[in-house]
């Protein structure tokens, strides 16, 4: 009887997850669900249709006269017998030809397109009367990609693209400048890294940044050069229609920082005649001393990804909250101090251009304050490449991209686990795209990372995986009965247990809930929103909500679930002191707070012996 229940449990909630499904799936206009939208072109299935009295004109023709680092470009359609199924594509390189085609690529059919264009917008988008007219005109938001530009019409839809007109190219007027610096936590507390992307190899130009105290003398430190070719990539889109040139990234290691102290910078490439190539400059504050009482503020949210503010690449279906949420932090950049972007990263799932798009997004605030990422499935799993799943959620980046284009301070970074201190926080990153089993590497390093915290200093100590090792009450884990990623907590309890871990923070789900003090599928504590005392369980939180498509909950009424949200939105953490700790989760809509909950204790109350916690050796004696 008990098995019958259990089964017709299961059978329900496959229904609501059906019905979830189909509703979701039947919103979109163009059929916007999830996946990204440049997989949706058939681009290999391209055949000439050139008609001589269609024509596209993009301008202007040169792009960053004032050095701006995107601008806005006009393309003007004119085509006659339009149909509803025209769309305008992006392509750079602007010669998209064979030329682009790797050797292996055997086609014969003309016009030889091996690469997707870099975004697309349909172009009923361009006048309400286009079927009727032929005329439309597009405003598409370009950013510097270190190549030209073209634009291409194309009829028969994204699934039988016929090639209608081509546009003269257009390009920035230096597409191999310095762009879009993402700041991170370097490996020492008083260290900084900038990661850029350029144009330059070394030897054409010398990486370098200019840094210093604010108003103060300035110094250079050099960096080191890194790329990436087709051949790197371990399956497709990424080593196929995905391909684009990554460009050079650089990185530099800004050392021996003075504590909450206003630095300056500049991007700088010395080229080869004994010029020089400069970023605009920006500033960033150093990280406070491991301990210090401060008031310090810590973002975090999982799966944003990116979108497009021209709504091109049907945006709205795709990332739909993913502007919010970037637009919500630029916003309230000076009330934060570290961002925790924890898996799921642009989800450009093997199309390579979408990186230079994410990090162009984000620039405002990966330039100002240190933008931490841990590892996801869209970043990491690609089939017999190690990964600890065996999909292909990556697209063929098999973590390449992810570990060239931002630094994290991990040993390798091809295991992208990590420990950070910011303050009186100490991080323990997880990478659950690699094995986190008790017995396996990472888990001694996650185990040595919680062990490693000196709580008196520090006493928020804090975990960080981007799957779901915890509890969620997501409409999968419900199915599946374990309401966790499976083996996850299984392992990983003991550890949070027994170290007294304050916060498990998650992503992968992409919504909003908070779970109370837990142990062993058990609250140890009735309050809600305020704790104060002993340690005895970990709160864990999903806040997956960052600007992906929203993941459904499971219908089941879970006793340890205390806030839910099916909405976009992201996590605040400020450390007001060493006993006074608030937490705020706030909707990407509006940057309101929707829970919050504050955490009040003193340095014994950690101390304080609890079930299958670590107990002090001197206790021991």
């Amino acid at each position: 009887m008990e098995g019958s229940s259990f089964l017709s449990l299961k059978v329900a909630l496959v229904l609501v997850f059906l019905l979830h499904y189909t509703a979701a799936h039947s919103q979109n206009k163009h059929g916007g669900d999830g996946v990204q939208p440049l997989s949706k072109i058939q681009i290999h299935r391209a055949v000439y249709e050139l008609h001589e009295n269609a024509s596209l004109k993009a301008y202007p023709a040169l792009l960053g006269m004032k050095g701006e680092d995107s601008e806005w470009v006009t393309v003007k359609v004119d085509r006659p017998h339009p149909s509803g199924d025209d769309w305008l594509a992006v392509f750079s390189p602007a010669n998209f030809n064979s030329s682009t085609c790797p050797s292996t690529d055997s086609r014969q059919q003309a016009p030889y397109i091996c690469s997707a264009p870099i975004k697309y917008m349909f172009a009923n988008d361009s006048s309400a009367d286009y079927t009727k007219t032929g005329k439309g005109s597009f405003k598409l938001l370009l950013i510097n990609q270190r190549e030209d530009f073209s634009f291409a019409l194309f009829s028969g839809g994204l699934s039988n693209p016929k090639l209608v007109a081509v546009s003269s190219a257009i390009s920035f007027v230096n597409p191999k400048a310095p762009l879009y610096p993402r700041l991170a936590q370097g490996k020492q507390w008083d260290e900084m890294t900038v990661t850029w992307t350029s144009g330059y190899n070394i030897d054409e130009a010398v990486p370098f940044v200019e840094w210093g105290l604010k108003g103060e003398a300035q110094t250079r430190s050099p960096a080191g050069t890194l790329t990436f070719t087709r051949e790197s990539m371990c399956g497709p889109p990424a080593r196929t229609v995905g391909w684009r040139d990554p460009g050079f990234i650089h990185t530099s290691f800004l050392k021996g920082l003075w504590p909450n102290s206003l630095y300056t910078y500049k991007l700088g490439h010395r080229s080869s005649n004994g010029s020089y190539i400069w970023s605009k400059s920006k500033t960033f504050k150093s990280s406070p001393y491991p301990g210090q009482d401060s008031l310090q503020r810590v973002v975090i949210f999982g799966d944003m990804g990116k979108a497009e503010r021209d709504g091109s690449n049907e945006y709205s279906n795709y990332q739909p909250g993913s502007l919010n949420t970037t637009d919500q932090l630029i916003k309230d950049l000076d009330n934060i101090d570290i961002v925790f972007h924890i898996g799921d990263i642009s989800y450009a799932n093997g199309y390579i251009s979408q990186w230079d798009q994410f990090t162009s997004q984000v620039e405002p605030i990966a330039s100002t304050v240190p933008y931490m990422i841990a590892s996801g499935n869209h970043e990491r799993d690609t089939p017999g490449t190690g990964s600890f799943y065996n999909g292909n959620d990556a697209g063929g980046e098999c973590g390449v991209l992810a570990e060239t284009m931002f630094y994290v301070p991990a040993e390798n970074r091809a295991k992208f686990w990590y420990s950070t201190d910011y303050g009186m926080f100490h991080f323990c990153v997880a990478d659950t795209e690699h094995d986190w089993r008790e017995g396996t590497e990472q888990y001694k390093f996650i185990e040595k990372c919680l062990a490693s915290v000196d709580r008196q200093k520090q006493p928020w100590l804090i975990f960080v995986a981007h799957r779901v090792l915890g509890y969620s009450s997501e409409l999968y884990y419900g199915l599946d009965g374990s309401f966790e990623e499976p083996m996850g907590r299984e392992s990983m309890q003991k550890l949070w247990q027994k170290y007294k871990v304050d916060i498990a923070f998650y992503g992968h789900v992409h919504n909003y809930e908070r779970i109370c003090p837990i142990y062993q599928n058990q609250c140890v504590n009735t309050e809600k929103s305020h704790y104060s005392g002993t340690v005895n369980g970990t709160i864990h939180i999903v806040v997956g909500g960052g600007g992906s498509h929203l993941s459904e909950f499971s219908p089941v009424q879970t006793t340890w679930s205390l806030h839910k949200d099916h909405d976009f939105g992201f996590v605040k953490l400020t450390a007001f002191n060493h006993s006074s700790l608030l937490m705020e989760y706030k909707k990407s809509s509006d940057g309101n707070v929707y829970d919050s909950f504050t955490i009040s204790r003193d340095y014994r109350d950690v101390l304080a012996c609890v079930h299958d916690g670590y107990r002090p050796m001197w206790l021991l004696s």
